[in-house]
């Protein structure tokens, strides 16, 4: 049987190599915040980012309009990505799993069992705790 960290790399690798939408949860328009220069840069490497930020909602950044939450973006995600606390992480991952994502990814410090438990329940695979930038990059 593999170990957890090996099965967590060949997770990653796959997410990494199928996803192309990623809808950004948190997303800040302040290009000092990670939220931000994590989405730019999954842009520049072929990712079609979507900024989620209610209080940002109808503005384009990064050249993609931003939606208020999950629920209103009107074509399929991939992955979402959460920047969140990891107590609002549950909620964002409810609303992962009713939109039909594939996968939800927490971002570095995002822990939430409960919610990873009942996303694995509905078939997403989960990240938590890691960077897809610091990951993509370690991979190129």
């Amino acid at each position: 049987m593999e170990d957890a960290v090996s099965g967590a790399e060949e997770l990653i690798d796959r997410i990494l190599k199928t996803v192309r939408t990623i809808a950004v949860v948190g997303f800040s328009n302040n290009p000092a915040r990670p939220s931000h220069y994590v989405a730019a840069y999954l842009q520049d490497h072929g990712y079609r980012i979507v900024p989620v930020n209610p209080g940002l909602a109808g503005q384009e950044i990064l050249g993609e309009t931003v939606y208020g939450d999950l629920a209103s973006i009107p074509f399929p995600v991939d992955m979402v990505d959460i920047f969140r606390t990891s107590e609002a992480a549950g909620a964002v991952t409810d609303e992962a799993i009713v939109i039909g994502a594939k996968v939800v990814w927490m971002q570095q410090g995002v822990i939430n069992e409960e919610a990873a438990q009942r996303a694995g329940a509905a078939g997403l695979d989960v990240v938590m705790d890691r960077c897809p930038k610091m990951e993509l990059g370690r991979r190129l």
